[in-house]
């Protein structure tokens, strides 16, 4: 079950963060405020024996944050717990997330990516994610990152 996120889950989203962003984890004050600026929608999924209340870490299966600012929305943070990676948790994510800021008027999904992170690539090329810039040594690790763009067609179309 997918639904939006709220401040309530933010400790849930954060315990999962050192697993998923060994290095660059987000704090629960971090994930608070992500998920309450301005702009900033998230979406969880939840485990089926979950209720659908905000809850523990053992509920959430992954999690995405957006960030749309007129017709512009940025992918902040998508992740999958390891247990659920690889099984179609992170399409389902996306599928909502896209629908949720073309809504909110997106015209375009901007990303950042590592351009070492093949299975978080494959999942944007999947969306129709394209390469539109590159930052060398971005991340800690020395890796560059991809931005990627994605344009999203109006809604009925």
């Amino acid at each position: 079950m997918i639904r939006p996120a709220t401040v309530d889950d933010a400790a849930a989203i954060a315990a999962l963060e050192p697993v998923l962003f060994p290095g660059d984890a987000w704090s629960r004050e971090q994930v608070a405020e992500e998920l309450s600026g301005y702009g900033r929608r998230g979406w969880v999924l939840l485990t089926s024996s979950a209720a659908g209340e905000p809850g523990s870490a053992a509920e959430v299966a992954g999690y995405v944050i957006m960030r749309t600012v007129a017709d512009v929305s940025d992918l902040q943070r998508i992740g999958v717990a390891p247990d659920g990676q690889r099984s179609g948790v992170a399409s389902q994510l996306m599928d909502v997330a896209l629908d949720g800021v073309r809504e909110d008027g997106a015209e375009r999904v901007l990303l950042e990516v590592a351009e070492d992170n093949a299975a978080a690539r494959a999942l944007y090329a999947r969306f129709g994610f394209v390469e539109i810039d590159r930052r060398p040594r971005y991340y800690r690790s020395g890796a560059a990152a991809l931005v990627l763009e994605l344009a999203l067609p109006a809604q009925g179309r």
